[in-house]
């Protein structure tokens, strides 16, 4: 495993742990700029990292990451089913 470094040098492992590179990148940006950063740094820092990846880390991070955006769509549709479904017994 190697590691890489954010712009502002925090070191992340090449582990294919999406949410270790989300949330290295979100330290960094709060110690920076406290919360005030936008949609531009955001894919800065994203693009910075990616540029130190490799082909295979890159497959791997997406296979990762579309994982993890599949199980938040289904958990978002499965709330708003229980929604609905606590509407309806409210409702009658």
């Amino acid at each position: 495993m190697r590691t890489i470094t954010t712009s502002a040098g925090t070191p992340v492992d090449t582990d294919g742990d999406v949410l270790a590179v989300i949330e290295a990148i979100s330290r960094d940006l709060v110690r920076r700029t406290e919360l005030d950063y936008g949609f531009e740094e955001v894919e800065r820092e994203f693009q910075h990292l990616i540029d130190q990846l490799t082909t295979e880390e890159l497959r791997i991070y997406l296979k990762e990451s579309l994982f993890m955006s599949f199980n938040r769509f289904e958990n978002d549709r499965l709330m708003g089913l229980v929604k609905k479904a606590e509407e309806a017994r409210e409702n009658d």
